[in-house]
């Protein structure tokens, strides 16, 4: 266990938990992930693993056949898995944003028809807010939805469906103007509907078509998608909560979880990053001496434990913050946005550590220099986290004149 981003007052489960997510990174991910990375492959036996393991249930109830555990809990999951490949952090992560949807949202009906099956892993999930013309603007989506008798019809086009082929379940966020008046705010006229898919691409269903994978500069072997929808007919029961015009709250509410699982990751990629860096500069000489003899890649090195440490009890706290019940929007923003500016530079600093070796597909830093942008932009840019930020700060310290 390294010294780096420990974590106090966890359980003797918990510890467990992670001790044994730990030695399946070790052991079934690190020593495959650059090959199925290059290859663009998914990675179906480390899913079946993870499957194995309980993680796909990790935060939905016992009584619905999974684990129960804590936000903190899967959040520390999610770094150790992000430290082994980020792309199976984000295999999982869409998965549990829909459980922790249908947990918060669902009709009863909805959480005993979808959650024990995702539990088990039978059931995957995907969720879908992004459009071709609009990525951080939520309240500019064109896609409908318009009642028909005890039906809605979907009509639109969807952007970067993580798990679009693969998901069996997905969460797509449409305008309904049903029971919404000229002049509604956009955001109070939004539904999401729950669309039970084949996986595979094409067409899935009638209506619904999944073209093909978008290839990626990095974040490969997950399946990254559009969704087409056409004359998609939908059951009204399949409105997560049964009521329309609560979507923009419900998927918010999901991000804002989601926001800190980017965070865990950037800490997680960080980490790994770190580890690569402080190996290769013990065992690469310069000059008659190891480079991490030289007072220059000993700087490198304290700055980039410095950020591994301080990114992950920022996360740590994010994840506390919402397990106690508390609103936790401008600590996962601040979480999210750091850890991923942190992981960014930490690993090109490991990058440079490398030298030419850096730029070699043939050492692992060069996946990880290509999947640390992804950070960046994904769950919100680090534009929009510094809106939240701020907006939130400005109603904490409001001027008292």
């Amino acid at each position: 266990m390294s010294r780096l981003a420990q974590t106090a007052g966890l359980t003797d489960i918990q510890q467990e938990i992670l001790s044994t997510v730990r030695d399946f990174v070790d052991k079934e991910i690190i020593p495959v992930a650059t090959e199925l990375e290059h290859r663009d492959e998914y990675p179906q036996q480390i899913v079946d693993g993870l499957k194995e393991l309980g993680l796909f249930g990790l935060m939905i109830p016992e009584e619905y056949g999974g684990l129960g555990e804590s936000l903190l809990t899967y959040a520390l999951c999610v770094e150790e898995i992000a430290r082994g490949w980020m792309s199976v952090s984000g295999i999982i992560n869409t998965h549990f944003i829909v459980a922790y949807m249908l947990k918060q949202h669902g009709t009863q009906e909805q959480k005993d028809t979808f959650l024990p099956r995702m539990a088990a892993g039978e059931v995957r999930g995907a969720f879908s807010m992004s459009e071709p013309a609009l990525g951080s603007d939520v309240s500019a989506i064109t896609s409908k939805g318009v009642k028909d008798g005890d039906e809605y019809v979907l009509n639109g086009q969807k952007m970067w469906l993580t798990n679009g082929g693969t998901s069996t379940l997905v969460a797509v966020l449409c305008r309904s103007d049903e029971g919404h008046p000229e002049g509604t705010a956009p955001h109070k006229s939004m539904t999401t509907f729950l669309v039970e898919k084949e996986p595979g691409f094409g067409e899935v269903r009638p209506g619904l078509t999944i073209p093909g994978k978008i290839d990626k500069m990095g974040y490969k072997g997950v399946d990254t998608t559009e969704l087409i929808m056409d004359g998609l007919r939908i059951p009204a029961n399949r409105v997560l909560g049964g009521v329309t015009g609560r979507g923009f709250y419900q998927m918010m509410d999901g991000v804002e979880v989601g926001r800190v699982n980017v965070a865990a990751r950037g800490c997680g990629v960080a980490q790994r990053a770190f580890e690569l860096g402080v190996s290769y500069a013990q065992q690469r000489h310069t000059f008659g001496k190891a480079i991490a003899q030289h007072q220059a890649i000993q700087f490198k090195l304290a700055e980039m434990a410095t950020k591994v440490e301080a990114a992950h009890a920022m996360m740590v706290n994010a994840a506390r913050k919402k397990d106690s019940g508390e609103r936790n929007d401008l600590e996962a923003g601040m979480a999210k946005y750091l850890a991923s500016e942190y992981c960014k530079e930490v690993v090109e600093d490991a990058f440079r550590i490398h030298g030419g070796y850096g730029f070699s597909k043939e050492y692992e830093i060069e996946r990880l220099y290509r999947e640390a942008p992804m950070l960046l932009i994904g769950e919100g840019t680090a534009e929009i986290q510094k809106m939240i930020i701020g907006r939130r700060l400005l109603e904490e310290y409001r001027f008292q004149g």
